[in-house]
C-alpha cells in the first residue's frame, strides 16, 4: 500500500454520513519521512472547502508556532482523526471516530513517525487509546508532556485554534510547541553520555533513553550540567536522580 493508493480511498469515501456535508476528503500532507506527525480533530470550513491542511485561521498560528520552534511544515506530517469537516464545528460522533481512524492507522504506519503529536483532546485521546496508554483522567496538564507508549512516543499539544479563543494560552502553547524542533533530533551528548553504555549493557531502562536523550534531552538535568561545564557523576539519571546501582557498577 503506497500512500497514494491510500489517498485516493480517502478522497473518496463514503463510510459514514459526512460525506453529504464535506467538500472534500482531506488527506495528509508533509513529509513522507517526517519524525513527526500531527493529528488533529478534523478540517475546518476553509480546508473543507480547498482540501488542504491548516490554511484558515488555525493554520496561521500554526505557522507561528512552528516558525518560532524553528520548523517548518516540509519537516513534518500533517493530518485528522477525522478527514471530513464537521457541520458548525460541532464535535466528533464516536461512530465518525471509529469509522475514520482506520485511514488515520494506515497513515501512521505509512510514514512510521518516531513522535505522534495529537493536537486536541478528541485526537489525544484515541492516540491513548491505540497505544494502550491509559491516563486514569484527562486534565490540560497533559499537553506538552512526553509519554512512551510501544514502539512510539506521544506528545499531545494544545490545538492551534485555543489562540484563537484564548490568548492566555500563547505563552505555554508556544513553550510547549518549541519541544517539537527538540524532539526531532537526539541529544549531541547521547554517544558519549554514560547512559548510552549503561543502556546497552542492560543496566538502564529504554524509558530514560526514549523520554531524554532521544525525547525532550532539553528538560535532562544531565544535559543541563554538561552545557555548562558543571561536574556531575556517571550515575546521575537525566532527572537529576542517584542510581546506586549503577555507581555500584561502575568500572566493571
Amino acid at each position: 500500500m503506497k500512500i497514494e493508493d491510500l489517498n485516493k480511498e480517502i478522497r473518496t469515501c463514503k463510510k459514514c454520513g459526512l460525506y453529504k456535508t464535506r467538500i472534500n476528503s482531506l488527506c495528509g500532507e508533509g513529509a513522507l519521512n517526517a519524525k513527526l506527525i500531527l493529528v488533529a480533530q478534523a478540517p475546518g470550513e476553509n480546508e473543507d472547502r480547498e482540501g488542504r491542511m491548516f490554511i484558515g485561521p488555525s493554520g496561521k498560528v500554526l505557522d507561528e508556532l512552528l516558525n518560532e520552534a524553528g520548523v517548518t511544515r516540509r519537516e513534518i506530517y500533517m493530518t485528522n482523526l477525522v478527514k471530513c469537516f464537521l457541520p458548525k464545528y460541532r464535535k466528533p460522533k464516536q461512530e465518525e471516530i471509529q469509522t475514520c481512524s482506520q485511514y488515520l492507522d494506515r497513515e501512521i504506519a505509512l510514514i512510521d513517525p518516531k513522535v505522534i503529536v495529537p493536537l486536541g483532546y478528541y485526537s489525544a485521546m484515541y492516540i491513548f487509546k491505540k497505544y494502550k496508554r491509559l491516563i486514569p483522567e484527562f486534565k490540560s496538564d497533559i499537553f506538552g508532556k512526553l509519554l512512551l507508549a510501544e514502539d512510539k512516543k506521544i506528545f499531545p499539544l494544545s490545538h492551534p485554534a485555543a489562540l484563537l479563543y484564548n490568548k492566555s494560552f500563547k505563552e505555554i502553547m508556544f513553550k510547549n510547541y518549541e519541544k517539537l524542533k527538540i524532539l526531532s533530533e537526539d541529544c549531541k551528548w547521547y554517544p558519549l553520555c554514560p547512559m548510552k553504555r549503561f543502556y546497552e549493557e542492560g543496566r538502564l531502562g529504554r524509558e530514560w533513553i526514549e523520554l531524554y536523550c532521544k525525547g525532550d534531552w532539553q528538560s535532562c538535568i544531565r544535559y543541563y550540567m554538561e552545557e555548562n561545564g558543571k561536574p556531575h557523576p556517571d550515575w546521575m539519571l537525566p532527572d537529576g536522580s542517584f542510581d546506586e546501582r549503577l555507581k555500584q557498577c561502575y568500572g566493571k
